[in-house]
C-alpha cells in the first residue's frame, strides 16, 4: 500500500476522493432506509407498498453504490500488487451482487403493481430504468465471455474495451439519473396532503436524497476518469512475467474506466513489435487482460 501510494500522482487528492464517495454512498443507503422506515411503513414482501420499498432501497445499494465501488476498484493503489486476476473476479463480483440486486428489486415492482392492478411499464422512468437493467446483464455477460474467460483472442479484447469502458460508465450514469426520475414520481404519486409542491418533510429528505446519489455518481466519475489514477502498466507487466507472458501484453489490459489505456492497447497491439509476439499474446494475454 505504501509503495502503491508512492507511484499514484496525487494520492492525497484521490484518497480524499475516494473516503467522500464512500461516505456519500454508505449516508445514501442510510438515508434510503430511514424513508421507507420512518415514512413508508418499513419493508415486506406481501404485495403490500412496504414490497415496493425494496425497490429504491435494493436500487441505491446496489445498481449504485456497489457499482460504484466495482468501477473504482482497480484504482485503489494498494491492490496494485494483488494479482490482476483476482482483482478481476472481485469487479466481477462486485458487478454480479449490483446486478442480482436490481433484478430483485425489479421483481418487487412487477410483484407489487400486479397486486395492486397498476399497470407495468409506462412510465418514463420505467422503461430507462428497464432498458438499463438490460444493458448491464449484456455488460456483465460480455465482461466475463470476453475479458474474465481465457478463450477471447486479444486483438477482439482490445477492440471491445473501449465500448465496454464507454458503456460501463453510460449505465452508471443512467442509473443515477433513473433513480432520481423514480424517487421524484413516487413522492409525486405519494405525497397527497400536503402534497410535494408543498414542501413537506419527506419531500426535503427524498431532495437531500437525490443529491447525495449525484454527489456520489460525480465523485465516482471523476476518479474514474483521471488517467493518471489508473493500475500502472508495470504493475500489470510483472503479473504477466509470473506466467510467462510479455511486457507487451500489459498494454491490451484495462479496467472497465481505463479509456485511456486501451487506446494505447490499440496502438501497441497493431505495431509490428505487437505482432511478432502474437503468440504469446494469445498465451498469456487471455488470462491477464480485461
Amino acid at each position: 500500500a505504501v509503495l502503491g501510494a508512492r507511484k499514484m500522482e496525487d494520492y492525497g487528492r484521490f484518497l480524499a476522493l475516494l473516503g467522500s464517495a464512500l461516505l456519500v454512498g454508505f449516508v445514501s443507503v442510510v438515508f434510503s432506509l430511514v424513508w421507507v422506515f420512518h415514512y413508508r411503513e418499513g419493508l415486506s414482501w406481501d404485495g403490500s407498498p412496504r414490497e415496493f420499498n425494496w425497490h429504491p432501497v435494493l436500487i441505491i445499494t446496489g445498481f449504485v453504490f456497489i457499482q460504484g465501488i466495482a468501477i473504482i476498484v482497480y484504482r485503489l493503489p494498494w491492490t496494485w500488487k494483488c494479482s490482476k486476476l483476482l482483482m478481476k473476479f472481485i469487479h466481477a463480483g462486485l458487478n454480479t451482487i449490483a446486478m442480482i440486486l436490481a433484478i430483485v428489486s425489479m421483481v418487487a415492482v412487477f410483484e407489487f403493481h400486479n397486486a395492486r392492478n397498476i399497470p407495468n411499464m409506462y412510465s418514463l422512468h420505467s422503461w430507462i430504468g428497464l432498458t438499463a437493467v438490460i444493458f448491464y446483464s449484456l455488460q456483465l455477460v460480455l465482461g466475463f465471455a470476453v475479458f474474465l474467460l481465457p478463450f477471447a483472442p486479444v486483438p477482439l479484447r482490445a477492440a471491445l474495451m473501449p465500448i465496454h469502458v464507454y458503456s460501463g460508465l453510460t449505465i452508471f450514469a443512467t442509473v443515477i439519473a433513473t433513480a432520481l426520475m423514480g424517487i421524484t414520481e413516487k413522492l409525486i404519486f405519494s405525497l397527497k396532503n400536503p402534497a410535494y409542491s408543498a414542501s413537506p418533510p419527506e419531500a426535503t429528505f427524498v431532495n437531500c436524497l437525490g443529491l447525495l446519489l449525484v454527489i456520489f455518481g460525480a465523485l465516482i466519475l471523476w476518479m474514474a476518469s483521471r488517467s493518471h489514477w489508473k493500475r500502472p502498466p508495470e504493475e500489470n507487466a510483472k503479473v504477466l512475467r509470473s506466467i510467462g507472458g510479455t511486457p507487451e501484453g500489459t498494454e491490451a489490459e484495462s479496467t472497465m474506466t481505463d479509456g485511456s489505456n486501451a487506446d494505447k492497447s490499440d496502438l501497441r497491439i497493431n505495431s509490428e513489435a505487437a505482432r511478432k509476439q502474437n503468440l504469446k499474446l494469445d498465451e498469456a494475454g487471455q488470462r491477464s487482460t480485461m
